[in-house]
């Protein structure tokens, strides 16, 4: 009897051994992480610049420091017309160029008369970007400014008394117009100028002479949820080109060492990123809606298309990066009515394209999973929550999920993200379309991060299939979903 008993009881904890078992253990992080500041970045997507100065009124791109104040008189400045404009797109934010490299302040700044309030536009009692802070916050848009560390205004530029002028500009913008989300630092760094008179070269050391860790920690202090841009961040990096594309191979990781003026094949580091680097440093793709980066009336029919638009956003977003996409004001201080067809039209062609996610909650199944937890499991990709995931087993880089449609549809796009909380993983990987019973591959690519979207060109199939082929640690994907 007692023998029997002890069988039985040996039988009752075989059969509840799996409830029993120790949690499955969730992946450690690989190689760098995004903070919270460069997570809330991400999620921005895409959003406008605005370049407007005096250089707006002179017909220039670059403004050499000598244009007098008077000349800054926009007659119908709106910056609700900006902001709607802007939201209307489907643009999450403005970032202004509140002094470009000619110097002009579109504040009222304490510490030069080169500025807004001495020029006519309301009666010297004008400030820009407080306009257009203030419409930002009604329109449910982020602020972000640009202020140029090149100006070719200031007598005391070069010298060390200019980096103290400098930041005290910098503190007026980070204390007088509400939370800023995005500082601009442009890389523009000495030549030619008026410098109040000079009219002379300066140069400068760009690597040396800012300062910049020193101005990153007032940034850090005044306005602490903000990303920083510049071509080495410290929060974001520029893509290498103002063409409007990231690299088809994009990691959001590089080594911030390699970063310096002058480096051999310094675009193309800026553009890919560095497998093996060792700082989360995402690119940001900055375009200009126009030719030029200021208003012209020359380029009035020069606007880009809505399909030049789109392939510009699937070379950006689509690669894994955030767009930037300028759009300069007139002289009247409205964005012209070509920008704005031209952007009305894009928006259609985004919402047509992307209007139904044929994988949302579609079945899912994966050749392998995480410890076989649903925790872990393929159907996480099409559950429309972003903090949940697939993945594998730690020493498993390579996998695919399969999505069943549940009858043969046309596919035109296939978008994909990595979990980038634990890091950027894949290094390669295949979409393959089932025909006729058969897996057929009909895209490829190499990194995902953040988000990619990969052109399918109208396939017809009832399934679709994405194989990992590469990762440099147990692949993580957060969200599927196909169009």
């Amino acid at each position: 009897m007692k023998k029997s008993l002890f069988f039985n009881l040996i039988f009752i904890a075989f059969t509840l051994l799996p409830a029993c078992q120790k949690e499955v253990l969730p992946p450690q992080a690989a190689g760098p992480t995004p903070d919270e500041n460069q997570l809330a970045w991400h999620e921005y997507g895409q959003y406008a610049f605005i370049h407007f100065t005096v250089n707006t009124f002179t017909d220039k791109e670059w403004g050499y420091g000598d244009e007098p104040e008077s000349i800054f008189n926009p007659s119908e400045l709106d910056a609700d017309q900006w902001a709607t404009v802007v939201k209307d797109a489907g643009l999450k934010g403005i970032i202004l160029t509140c002094k470009h490299h000619d110097g002009f302040c579109l504040w009222p700044s304490a510490y030069t008369e080169h500025s807004v309030k001495n020029s006519p536009y309301r009666d010297g009692k004008g400030d820009v970007v407080k306009e257009v802070s203030d419409a930002c916050r009604r329109h449910g848009l982020f602020f972000g400014v640009y202020l140029s560390p090149w100006d070719r205004n200031y007598a005391q530029y070069a010298s060390p008394e200019y980096i103290t002028y400098y930041r005290n500009q910098l503190t007026e913008l980070l204390t007088n117009y509400g939370e800023v989300s995005e500082i601009w630092f442009d890389g523009a760094n000495g030549g030619d100028g008026y410098y109040g008179g000079a009219r002379e070269m300066r140069r400068i050391d760009n690597r040396t002479y800012y300062d910049w860790p020193n101005t990153h920690a007032i940034v850090r202090k005044l306005a602490p949820r903000a990303v920083m841009f510049s071509d080495g961040g410290p929060d974001i990096r520029w893509c290498g080109n103002e063409s409007g594309f990231a690299g088809e191979t994009n990691w959001c990781i590089i080594c911030k060492d390699t970063l310096y003026p002058g480096k051999p094949d310094i675009y193309q580091l800026l553009n890919n990123g560095d497998e093996n680097g060792n700082a989360w440093l995402p690119a940001e793709v900055d375009v200009s809606i126009r030719p030029g980066w200021f208003y012209h009336a020359s380029e009035d029919d020069r606007v880009k298309t809505p399909e030049t638009l789109m392939k510009i956003y699937l070379e950006s977003v689509g690669r894994g990066s955030n767009l930037l996409l300028n759009l300069p004001p007139d002289r009247r201080g409205l964005i012209h009515e070509n920008d704005v067809k031209a952007l009305q039209d894009w928006k259609k062609l985004l919402d047509e394209t992307f209007a139904v996610n044929l994988a949302a909650k579609a079945k899912a199944q994966a050749d392998t999973y995480r410890g076989k937890s649903k925790l872990y499991a393929a159907a996480n990709v099409t559950d429309g929550n972003k903090e949940t995931y697939w993945a594998t087993d730690d020493d498993i880089t390579t996998g695919s999920i399969e999505i069943d449609l549940g009858a043969s549809k046309k596919v035109n796009y296939f978008l994909i993200q990595e979990y980038i909380r634990l890091g950027q993983r894949v290094k390669s990987f295949e979409v393959e379309a089932k025909k006729d019973g058969n897996w057929e591959k009909v895209a490829e690519g190499a990194t995902i991060g953040f988000k990619r979207i990969l052109p399918l060109g109208g396939v017809e199939t009832s399934a679709l299939r994405v194989r990992i082929t590469d990762a440099k640690a147990c692949p993580l994907i957060s969200t599927i979903e196909i169009y």
